[in-house]
């Protein structure tokens, strides 16, 4: 069950202020696309890890649009997360390009 969770929070990746998103839980810096794992259920925050999640990949899906491929840096999980209106389109081009040249 997701849970809405919108609070805002310093990037341990970046070191900026993230600010609120409004209309759904903010779960990773708009700047750079890192996130934390911190949640088992979208919204709870209940994941022990507490690792950084890198993003390694943007893809498109049908239902949700762009997502964000994430791997977790202490615990190796893979995650997912959609791409928030706000977030850096240099940065998702970046990841992008960084994939495909890994990948050829």
């Amino acid at each position: 069950m997701f849970l809405k969770n919108d609070t805002e929070f310093i990037c341990k990746n970046c070191g900026k202020k993230v600010e609120k998103l409004g209309y759904t839980s903010r779960d990773h810096c708009n700047n750079c696309l890192y996130s934390l794992h911190v949640d088992i259920t979208p919204g709870d925050r209940e994941n022990k890890c507490r690792g950084l999640l890198i993003p390694i990949n943007v893809i498109e899906t049908s239902k949700k649009g762009q997502v964000i491929i994430y791997k977790c840096k202490k615990c190796g999980s893979k995650v997912r997360n959609i791409v928030a209106k706000d977030d850096n389109k240099e940065e998702i081009y970046n990841i992008v390009k960084r994939y495909t040249m890994q990948n050829i």
